[in-house]
């Protein structure tokens, strides 16, 4: 039998060591065979497999685009540009940014490479094209779609979203990707569990 002093000390250390979420999962449900190991191409024009390569450890953000847009396209990718701002060197670092083509059919790396050229994207945050079927897959596995196959196979259609995702806790949320910047960032850092708050919009590395 515990005592009463035994009970209350294990209470104490329990809540001392911080809810189970802090430690990294064991068993993966998001991994490779969830998402895809498919080979795409960046607007810098290197091969990456999307899982092990830009998702395996990482926290990241995606988002769907393509560069003849007419439509909320430049406007959400100029509001994610802000995004990059506050984030500033956790950008390539702790915090990975990726845009996906809708049109992999139009867009080729060069096409993506002079769109992220005019709109001031820097370094840290990839702009990747592939084979239609993966991308297709990639974006619903993300929730990068319409219940509506008529809505969805529309390739002008947007869900307007940002996917935002810790894999190490396999930790995922959507943000609007035209809301506030600092709403985003919000988001990334609700996710992130290497930064400690130290006032709003401002976090600092915990590590």
């Amino acid at each position: 039998m515990w005592t009463r002093r035994e009970r209350i000390g294990g209470r104490l250390a329990a809540a001392q060591a911080g809810p189970a979420e802090h430690a990294p999962v064991r068993s993966r449900q998001y991994g490779a065979d969830y998402f895809s190991n498919a080979t795409l191409t960046t607007h810098e024009g290197k091969t990456v497999r999307f899982y092990d390569d830009l998702i395996r450890g990482k926290v990241v953000m995606f988002n769907m685009m393509y560069a003849l847009c007419d439509g909320i396209c430049p406007t959400m990718t100029d509001n994610l540009v802000r995004v990059q701002q506050l984030l500033g060197p956790r950008v390539g670092r702790d915090v990975f940014m990726y845009s996906m083509t809708l049109q992999p059919e139009q867009d080729s790396p060069q096409d993506l490479k002079i769109y992220a050229a005019v709109h001031g994207v820097k370094p840290g945050w990839l702009f990747l094209t592939g084979r239609p079927e993966d991308l297709r897959l990639i974006r619903y596995r993300l929730g990068f779609y319409d219940p509506d196959p008529v809505i969805d196979g529309n390739k002008a259609t947007h869900t307007g979203a940002v996917r935002i995702g810790n894999d190490a806790y396999e930790r995922w949320a959507m943000a609007p990707a035209l809301t506030g910047p600092e709403h985003i960032l919000a988001t990334i850092n609700h996710v992130d569990r290497t930064t400690v708050y130290t006032a709003p919009g401002r976090v600092n590395p915990s590590r």
